[in-house]
């Protein structure tokens, strides 16, 4: 471990890498992060994110190289704080901004009552972080629960930005997006696609906040559209012109659409507009971050 700084313990791995509380090795050392847009913050505890060096990679890891440069881009209290990066034992670290609490911990605790005004309070600070990274062309392609943490203020703070990059007119992967909160255009192989993507992940995880459990839970890719077409029903042509000339199109079995106010019984009617306008099929009729933050839905006092 680099010199300043003392591991505490781990408190997280996946895949790709593993995450460290811990502090700095000099005493009452504090690292300032983004309180607000203009105000900064002491903390004494930090997260530590060691990048795992994959087998096929040599050198320095590309994902990690490409998160390190989005979190030093965008600067906004919605988005978590990089605070350091540096080189231990031929791996990548990267100082981040300590979170104890996402999305799928509070979803997932039954022992937490979610009310609809804590909901409303997530989903424009969602929104706010996401349109910081849009309006710089920068699409997450990871938006979940797990993803969105929350700070010691209760602040939400968007994290993990491995899959980021920036939207251009080259083919991107398709093989993006945790499954269940996939768009169908990724999954019928679109290659050209837009910061929408974010925007149907974002609404799968506004739904799951009302929930408390995936909105849309395949076990299998093959599934997952599937899944969709039985809530949201089989789009026409009409709904979403494009989709025919999509690599991976196939003549869809016919679904009706579920009536959702059946699912979202305590839901008030504005804030499942914002849900339904976000779930739209044709990603070109999708509501945006600048426009969502705009929905009637944050400025109802009902929905509280």
């Amino acid at each position: 471990m680099n010199v300043s700084y003392v591991k505490q313990k781990k408190i997280g791995e996946g895949t790709y890498a593993t995450i460290y509380l811990a502090k700095s090795g000099q005493t009452n050392k504090t690292y300032k992060i983004l309180k607000d847009e203009n105000e900064l913050e002491s903390v004494k505890e930090v997260a530590i994110k060691r990048i795992k060096k994959s087998e096929h990679c040599f050198g320095l890891d590309y994902s990690a190289i490409r998160e390190i440069k989005t979190l030093q881009r965008i600067k906004t209290k919605y988005i978590i704080d990089l605070l350091d990066v540096f080189i231990h034992k031929g791996d990548i670290h990267m100082v981040l901004e300590y979170c104890p609490l996402n999305l799928e911990t509070i979803i997932k605790d039954n022992s937490r009552t979610i009310m609809p005004k804590d909901i409303k309070n997530w989903m424009l600070q969602i929104l706010k972080g996401l349109y910081e990274m849009h309006k710089r062309f920068i699409v997450h392609r990871d938006i979940k629960p797990n993803n969105i943490l929350i700070s010691n203020t209760g602040i939400i703070k968007i994290a993990d930005f491995g899959l980021s990059r920036e939207i251009d007119r080259d083919r991107m992967t398709t093989a993006v997006v945790t499954r269940w909160y996939r768009a169908p255009e990724l999954l019928l192989g679109c290659k050209f696609y837009t910061a929408a993507v974010d925007i149907w992940a974002t609404g799968c995880v506004f739904a799951e906040l009302f929930l408390r459990v995936p909105f849309f839970p395949a076990e299998d890719d093959i599934q997952q559209l599937n899944c969709i077409l039985k809530v949201m029903g089989t789009p026409t042509e009409q709904d979403w012109p494009s989709m025919k000339k999509l690599p991976n199109y196939y003549d869809f079995e016919k679904f009706q659409r579920v009536q959702m106010r059946d699912i979202f019984t305590a839901t008030c009617d504005e804030a499942l507009d914002l849900l339904l306008s976000m779930l739209v099929y044709d990603p070109n009729k999708r509501i945006t971050t600048s426009k969502a933050l705009l929905h009637k839905y944050f400025g109802s006092q009902k929905c509280l």
